[in-house]
């Protein structure tokens, strides 16, 4: 009877959340060494289904470094980087494209086999991603940073109630294909989609002012506050990007960001259904 009573009292504080953020955009970026041929972690995608049934628009962005790596090795080709970019000729783009077109393909089959529609997307089609190539110091090759985002087909897939799932590659205007970091495109979505919330499922808690220690764990931090951090080094290294895209998509008009630990069980419904969250939520 507890136990039933504690379930009661959880769908009770989620109520107003769900009544709150019915019918909004929630774009979700998924990333990192749990990303790999089989998809990504099977709680993840149901906490997303979750959201869809709920009354939520999600739309799920997601990377496959590792195993875009291990398909390299794998052809023969050395994975180089530089200032943590991934340093992509003609012969790595098209191990890209087929890396992450499987691992799209798996997570729509999962979405589906748990019990929801979806469809997969790769950016560099039906103009989703457009790019220029990156300049910089490093000639880093067929990497490119966004310059436009055509959101005409994810608008027709979640008005169906289709959950849209992309993968980060883009198009420049010589017409060739572009490796572009999935947390960039998945902000930029999120701009152009006038966003609810963009969340950043990681594998750190959040922002913590002791990287070693939870309980050091900001719930909450204004763009101002992020940027003194990074200024004092508490945000630092590969922390700094994703911070970076939180504040591109608050500075673009969406209303908050989320920085989560996709290895806690059911991260994105803890985040949003309740009242003091999981992770670092990033606001204006």
């Amino acid at each position: 009877m507890k136990e039933a009573i504690k379930k009661s009292e959880v769908l009770i504080e989620a109520l107003p959340y769900i009544k709150k953020f019915f019918e909004k955009v929630i774009v979700i970026k998924y990333g990192g060494a749990a990303v790999d041929e089989k998809g990504i972690e099977r709680s993840v995608l149901e906490d997303i289904v979750f959201m869809n049934y709920a009354g939520m628009r999600p739309i799920l962005v997601h990377g496959g470094g590792p195993l875009i790596s291990r398909m390299m090795k794998k052809s023969g080709v050395e994975p180089k980087f530089v200032g943590g970019r991934r340093v992509t000729d003609s012969a790595t783009i098209n191990i890209i494209d087929r890396a992450l077109h499987l691992i799209n393909r798996n997570i729509v089959k999962t979405l589906r086999e748990i019990g929801t529609k979806a469809f997969g997307l790769s950016g560099k089609e039906n103009n989703l991603i457009r790019v220029k190539k990156m300049k910089g110091p490093h000639d880093l090759g067929f990497v490119g940073e966004v310059t436009s985002v055509d959101t005409t087909v994810i608008k027709q897939l979640i008005e169906d109630d289709i959950i849209p799932v992309v993968y980060p590659l883009g198009t420049g205007r010589d017409r060739k294909v572009y490796n572009v970091n999935a947390d960039d495109v998945a902000s930029e979505i999120a701009i152009a989609l006038n966003a609810e919330k963009f969340v950043l499922l990681t594998n750190v808690r959040g922002i913590m002012k002791d990287k070693d220690d939870p309980g050091t764990l900001y719930h909450t931090l204004k763009v101002a506050g992020v940027k003194s951090l990074i200024r004092k080094g508490v945000i630092a290294a590969g922390m700094i990007p994703k911070a970076q895209s939180c504040m591109s998509a608050i500075a673009g008009g969406v209303k908050k960001a989320h920085i989560l630990d996709a290895a806690l069980p059911h991260a994105l419904l803890l985040e949003i259904f309740t009242d003091r969250g999981i992770g670092t939520e990033i606001v204006k």
